[in-house]
């Protein structure tokens, strides 16, 4: 049995709205408190099934942690080289920032450690990271294909090393420059275009020193981690699904409250506006390093765009509900320069181009993205694939629609966005959810 969402179609969204806590802060804030040294409590975590595996191999590597109790997390740090072996294989669930992300840490660590995941996982590429961290001198084992399950080998001394990523991606990023936390003298990454920041900036606020220069980050080994409180943004992926909802139906008006507009996450509301979306950013502020603000937004009449291509990594997850909002926007909206999409949870842009053509949508997959022409939305039966991020685009798309939509294999949702349906629900969606 698994869980199914019906969609009515039509109607608007209204209010104002708080959405799940950020998932790649709440991944890093279990990963660095736990090294850190004192106590760290989080505020805002999020508790989703990919978090709530993060924060449970720490648990299972000795480090004792409270909660998560409506959001709030605290974590007793045991330091730099206090975690311990676990017992067992770490099971990451769907979670593929944690898999890559703890690749990193525990290349350098003293014991051995096996890394497993679902069915999903299991079949996603690693080798972008355990190639890079194979140079540094780490050993860690895949199966033939490069995916999942790892296998790390404890005890080896890492060098420094300065690594040219091939193509953006904040989880290599962040994996090469968590290794070089332990790594014998200095460890630079170089990406090629920007990706999301938040280990960078989540280190510096543990005090840890990193240097940042242009498109290059650099941080020198055998330094220590200082706790700290985090107060974790409403996640702006999260928040994405809200913003397209409102912008592709008449009469709505959304306040998404307390979101994170980091820098190098805002891809979808630059590309938003763009489309000719009324959207406006309020309350601008500062918290624990990560700028936040409130983002209003309503209905509006889109028009299909080149997508900028450097546009693209400040966006990638946020391609899902975005091809929604071309399917909904008058002309033709091309991506390119997205193939990263193709090793998501799903292959992001065969399975979004599968749903919208289900639906009467003339949408074109490409090899690194899609062509959509912007028309009517039709009703039928989608597949999901188990991709949170399909399941509740596809949700939105019925604001739209000329009939009901049927979503099925919805479960993972509640990785990234517990709540969603009825948060969706309260804002005006019609939808209801059921086994089948």
């Amino acid at each position: 049995m698994s869980l199914i969402f019906e969609v009515a179609p039509g109607g608007q969204l209204q209010g104002s709205l708080r959405v799940p806590g950020d998932k790649s802060i709440s991944h890093r804030s279990i990963m660095l408190g736990s090294l850190a040294e004192g106590t760290t409590v989080v505020e805002g975590f999020l508790e989703g099934e990919d978090n709530l595996a993060t924060l449970n191999a720490f648990r299972a590597m000795g480090v004792e942690i409270e909660g998560p109790d409506k959001g709030k997390v605290t974590i007793h740090g045991v330091g730099m080289h206090g975690l311990r072996a676990p017992a067992e294989p770490v099971y990451l669930g769907n979670a593929g920032t944690s898999i890559r992300l703890l690749a990193g840490l525990m290349a350098p660590q003293a014991f051995d450690v096996t890394m497993i995941g679902d069915e999903s996982l299991s079949k996603r590429p690693m080798r972008r990271v355990t190639d890079p961290l194979t140079s540094m001198g780490a050993v860690l084992l895949t199966e033939e294909d490069g995916s999942p399950p790892i296998r790390v080998q404890g005890g080896k001394k890492l060098k420094g090393m300065h690594y040219q990523m091939p193509m953006a991606s904040a989880q290599v990023k962040s994996c090469i420059l968590l290794a070089g936390l332990y790594a014998e003298g200095e460890t630079c990454v170089t990406e090629p275009a920007p990706t999301r920041d938040h280990t960078e900036r989540m280190l510096k606020g543990f005090g840890y020193e990193v240097r940042v220069a242009g498109s290059t980050a650099c941080l020198t080994g055998g330094g220590k981690l200082t706790a700290r409180d985090i107060d974790v943004p409403a996640d702006i992926s999260s928040a994405t699904f809200f913003m397209v909802g409102a912008a592709i139906s008449e009469g709505s008006e959304v306040i998404l409250q307390h979101v994170g507009i980091n820098p190098t996450r805002i891809g979808v509301i630059n590309i938003l506006r763009l489309m000719g979306a009324k959207l406006s950013i309020e309350n601008e502020r500062e918290v624990g390093g990560e700028p936040v603000a409130d983002i209003r937004v309503r209905g509006s009449r889109l028009k299909g765009i080149q997508i900028p291509e450097d546009q693209v990594p400040l966006a990638i997850d946020e391609f899902p509900a975005l091809f929604v909002a071309a399917a909904c926007a008058e002309g033709e909206t091309v991506l390119t320069g997205a193939e990263e999409l193709r090793v998501k949870e799903s292959d992001r842009i065969q399975v979004m181009a599968d749903g919208l053509q289900r639906l009467g949508v003339d949408a074109t997959p490409t090899p690194d993205g899609m062509i959509i022409r912007g028309g009517a939305i039709g009703s039928g039966t989608v597949e999901s694939h188990g991709d949170h991020r399909i399941a509740m685009s596809f949700a939105m798309a019925a604001l739209r629609a000329e009939g009901p939509i049927t979503i099925t294999n919805c479960d993972n949702v509640n990785t990234s966005f517990p709540g969603f349906a009825s948060l969706a629900m309260d804002a005006g969606l019609g939808i209801s959810q059921r086994s089948g």
